[in-house]
């Protein structure tokens, strides 16, 4: 793991004024070092396993010599985090806060790093600008040497304004089951991004299904549909078989890579990892790793600040 947690500093920078344009151009030259893959795993509903395919998805890459971070978007229970029997007493939020250090909130499972980020998301629009220093130098630390940043996004609803899957520049992985409401559910999150937040390219991964046969033809309908009234381009990466072991490896609080690594959805996930890391991405969308994300980000909180009226005392 690339993270060293015995080595790390702490998070918060020695503070220093800046204008608002000094301040995004030292961030833009702080991040720009880190190029590096961020892919953000999204689903138009629960329980089509998001979760279970980003841990997947990360054990996989890291059997293949990938050096991962997961960030956990989603509060607990029930996230990455409680999916693995871990505990975060600290989380990104207390690093930009100051009220620990970096690995302190740097959670480690079977070679992958992982840090929560749920709380912050949820304040990101209420950060100071040192806040946001702190922010970035801690996940321009923790993703120093890191192959792929995998986000296990949140759930969107018409409140979001600030989540990774919301940030140009990072590849949107939707997952995606072949029931009716799955299709459903995943075809209106689809719909909302391109048509609210100008997101036109998704890469679809369908889980939970008997076969390809029917993955290939409940993408093929919904690509079609996609393309015709969204002008959104579709893309199959690949499908992961219903399993009774990957059901299990989960009871277990461990990746089916990890537990059962001859199971069928095991190799199933092998196999999408290799499409997804060996994805030839389009030059206009292809992703500027940590950096496009974080300024991306941060141009979201200047932008909501200027559309929130100030509060009027009470």
């Amino acid at each position: 793991m690339p993270f060293e947690g015995a080595k790390a500093k702490p998070a918060r920078a020695k503070p220093q004024r800046l204008g608002e344009s000094d301040q995004a151009e030292g961030l833009r030259r702080l991040l720009v070092r880190n190029q590096i893959q961020v892919i953000t795993l999204v689903a138009g509903k629960q329980g089509v396993g998001r979760t279970s395919t980003t841990l997947n998805l990360a054990g996989a890459m890291i059997a293949a010599g990938k050096d991962v971070l997961v960030l956990d978007e989603n509060p607990a229970p029930h996230n990455l985090t409680d999916s693995l029997g871990l505990f975060a007493r600290y989380d990104l939020l207390d690093v930009a806060q100051a009220r620990c250090q970096l690995r302190d909130a740097v959670l480690a499972n079977n070679g992958c790093a992982i840090l929560p980020v749920a709380r912050l998301m949820r304040m990101l629009t209420r950060l100071t600008k040192i806040e946001q220093e702190c922010m970035a130098s801690a996940l321009m630390e923790v993703s120093a040497g890191v192959d792929v940043v995998l986000v296990d996004g949140a759930m969107l609803d018409a409140n979001t304004l600030v989540s990774a899957s919301l940030a140009s520049g990072v590849r949107l992985l939707v997952v995606m089951d072949a029931t009716a409401s799955g299709i459903t559910e995943s075809y209106s999150l689809i719909k909302r991004l391109a048509l609210e937040h100008a997101r036109l390219r998704f890469e679809i991964v369908v889980n939970k299904v008997p076969n390809e046969q029917v993955a290939r033809l409940v993408f093929g309908n919904m690509e079609q549909v996609a393309r015709a009234k969204l002008d959104a381009k579709l893309e199959y990466l690949g499908c992961i078989p219903l399993d009774e072991r990957q059901k299990r490896a989960s009871q277990l609080a461990r990746s089916v890579i990890d537990a059962y690594p001859a199971a069928v959805s095991a190799k199933a996930c092998q196999t999408l990892s290799q499409s997804v890391l060996h994805k030839t991405m389009p030059q206009d969308a292809m992703p500027g790793g940590v950096a496009q994300m974080m300024e991306n980000l941060i141009k979201q909180i200047a932008r909501q600040h200027e559309m929130t009226p100030a509060a009027i005392p009470v």
